[in-house]
Parts: C-alpha cells; sequence; structure tokens
C-alpha cells in the first residue's frame, strides 16, 4: 500500500504549514484567550481563501476533499501549530450533520461555512452523558411547533455559532438509540441561554440551557427519531481529525524537545549529548511513528461499514491517548520548569495533546469499546 501524500493533499499540507507558520505563534493564542470569541477572525477567513475548510467537504457538497486522508492532513498540521480555530466543530461535527441530513434549504449554510462567513456547533454532549452518545434526556415535543427543553454541556464555539445543532429526544428512553432528533437552533433564539468560558487549552465553550424553546418542525434535521446513526458518524470523523490534530502537536513536542536539548548545556555540554536522554527522544519518535500509523489506519476505514469503522476508530483512540500521555509528560520532564510556563509554545501543545485524549471518549472509554465491538 502507498502511504504517500496525493499530489492536492501534499500541497494543501505544504501550503498550510507556510501560512501557519507565518501567521501563527505563542503572542497570538496568549491574546486569543481572553478575547471573546477566543479565536481569530482574520486567521479564520485566511483559513478559509486557502481551501483549508473546503478540503473537509466533499465535491457534492460543495468542498474538493472530505475523505478521512483529507481530514488527516489538514488536522495534522492544525496541530503542529497549536491553531484553537474551531475548525473541528463547525466543519467537522456541525458541518458533517447538515451535509448528512439536511434539507436543500438547510444546506445552503454548508456554502457559507466553505467561505468563512458561517459558525455552527453542535450541543450534543449533556453533563450526566460522559463518553455515551446515545445519552439525550434534552426532549422535542410537538409536531408542527417542536418545543425544545433541557441542557447541553461544554458546547464548544457556542458563543461565535450562527446556528447550533441540538439533539434532543422525541421518543424512546434516556440511553435508547432510536428516538434522537437533530434540530437546527439559530442563534438568538428565545429560550436558547449560554453561558460561556475558556478552556484550558485555547477556545471558548458555553453550557447552553433550552427554556421552552419554540421551532418551527422544518427546524429538524432529517426524519423524526433517526439522528443517531448521522451522529456517529460525524464523532468518528470528529475523533479521526482529533487524532490527526493531537498527531501534529506530538511532532511539535519531539521537535521541541530534541532541540532543547541540543541547546541547553549542563556540565558543559549539550543535554542531548547524554545518553539516557537520547534514549528517551528515541522512544518518543518510536511511539510517534506509532501513532501515525493507528491515524493512517483509521483513517483509511473510516468510510467502511460502521460497526468496522468504529472499531478501528475505538483502537486507534485507544493507542493514541497512551501515547499522547507518554509524549506530553516526557517532553515537560527533557524542559524543566520552563515548559510550564505559558510564554512558551510547548506548554500550549502538551495541554492540546492531553485534553486531545478526552475529546470524544479517553482512552480507557475507546479501550473498553474496541473490546464490545470485537465481542459483537
Amino acid at each position: 500500500m502507498n502511504f504517500e501524500l496525493s499530489e492536492t493533499r501534499q500541497m494543501l499540507s505544504d501550503t498550510l504549514r507556510r501560512f501557519l507558520a507565518d501567521k501563527y505563534d505563542t503572542g497570538l493564542r496568549n491574546s486569543l484567550m481572553d478575547s471573546p470569541r477566543g479565536f481569530s477572525d482574520d486567521i479564520w477567513g485566511q483559513l478559509a481563501e486557502l481551501g483549508v475548510i473546503g478540503a473537509l467537504f466533499t465535491e457534492d457538497q460543495g468542498g474538493f476533499g472530505g475523505e478521512g486522508g483529507d481530514l488527516a492532513v489538514v488536522f495534522e498540521e492544525l496541530g503542529r501549530a497549536g491553531v484553537v480555530e474551531p475548525i473541528l466543530d463547525t466543519a467537522v461535527l456541525a458541518g458533517s450533520l447538515l451535509a448528512m441530513l439536511g434539507s436543500d434549504d438547510q444546506k445552503t449554510m454548508i456554502d457559507g461555512i466553505v467561505a468563512g462567513s458561517t459558525h455552527l456547533a453542535l450541543a450534543h454532549t449533556e453533563p450526566q452523558a460522559r463518553y455515551d452518545l446515545p445519552y439525550v434526556s434534552c426532549s422535542a415535543q410537538g409536531e408542527d411547533q417542536i418545543t425544545l427543553n433541557g441542557r447541553k454541556g461544554v458546547v464548544i464555539n457556542a458563543e461565535a455559532a450562527d446556528a447550533l445543532i441540538v439533539s434532543a429526544r422525541e421518543s424512546g428512553g434516556l440511553r435508547d438509540r432510536d428516538g434522537i432528533s437533530l434540530f437546527l437552533v439559530p442563534a438568538g433564539t428565545a429560550g436558547v441561554d449560554l453561558q460561556g468560558y475558556s478552556l484550558a487549552a485555547g477556545g471558548r465553550a458555553a453550557e447552553v440551557t433550552f427554556d421552552t424553546v419554540t421551532l418551527p418542525a422544518s427546524a429538524r434535521l432529517g426524519p423524526a427519531g433517526q439522528g443517531f446513526a448521522a451522529l456517529e458518524t460525524a464523532y468518528a470523523r470528529a475523533s479521526l481529525a482529533q487524532m490527526a490534530e493531537m498527531l501534529g502537536a506530538m511532532h511539535t513536542a519531539c521537535e521541541m524537545t530534541q532541540d532543547y536539548l541540543m541547546t541547553r548545556k549542563q556540565f558543559g555540554k549539550p543535554l542531548g549529548s547524554f545518553q539516557a536522554l537520547q534514549h528517551r527522544v528515541a522512544e518518543m519518535l518510536i511511539e510517534m511513528e506509532q501513532a501515525r500509523s493507528a491515524v493512517i489506519n483509521a483513517a483509511g476505514n473510516l468510510n467502511t461499514a460502521p460497526a468496522e469503522r468504529d472499531r478501528q476508530i475505538s483502537a486507534a483512540k485507544a493507542l493514541m491517548g497512551q501515547i499522547a500521555k507518554r509524549i506530553a509528560e516526557e517532553s515537560i520532564q527533557m524542559h524543566g520548569g520552563i515548559a510550564m510556563t505559558q510564554e512558551y509554545e510547548l506548554a500550549h501543545v502538551a495541554k492540546r495533546i492531553v485534553m486531545g485524549d478526552h475529546r470524544f471518549g479517553d482512552s480507557d472509554y475507546h479501550l473498553e469499546r474496541f473490546i464490545d465491538l470485537n465481542a459483537a
């Protein structure tokens, strides 16, 4: 099997890497942490102009990519630079659901996403759900008029979103796969309350409460009660994107550690000349290549049958979480105290690596899921 990037993907990777190296740095990122939106509208617009967002959608959807390899290329480069712009949440999570279930009128929003003028956010996770995807207590009642009631937690990009895609239960029990519907809720809709906050690894999220929110039936995405399969697909795509981002961040952590060890001196010699540290760096690099293989395998299985896709995604995510934690810890330990300062790039990179493990299920969750899927 040929693992080399196609010409188009190589050009995208090179262009994105050069752009981020020139435009994105620690100073810019730190300034965004206190901003009301948590990201740069200027950077977002330029990424759209470069075609980065379009690469996450198929040609039929208005983009030019959309395959697993396209997601992996884009998010590895975003991870290398520690980008906090919520492309994953707008384009991969919410955008995928809109593309799969939206009506013709609703799908026109994808053009705005690709152009960088439209933001979306997925409000699915609930405070008691942990990583249980079918856990939905938020309710939707009515036929011609839909009334939403409930609460969603850690909705990334909610404050900047032009609309929320909200999961709500129209029938079934608390953890039933059937009965879950998705609704497009415009920003500013009466009864929607957002309590925003900054995230430790950059960006912003919100706790969102729906108190008797009234929507027309046309706000529903797809058939009533049949949104779960699309949610699973969107989460599989988002998990792949998150793993690729972690891989890029691990590359940066390893490169920074190698550079530091060759620059910092102890006893009159560079730290990198000590064999014990050389061995630790070598182990980091070996682990990272194993992580790359896992991402490639997950990308290659993204469009297979759902059961096999989910099995491969969980296998990769379980492995990535273990490797990510090891590389983040080793990088910080070999740097010493400077790695804990906000002004130093590694501090942010390590946060992104560690927090990436916890999004969409940590390594323990996915190991158990992989075992269950294998048994099935």
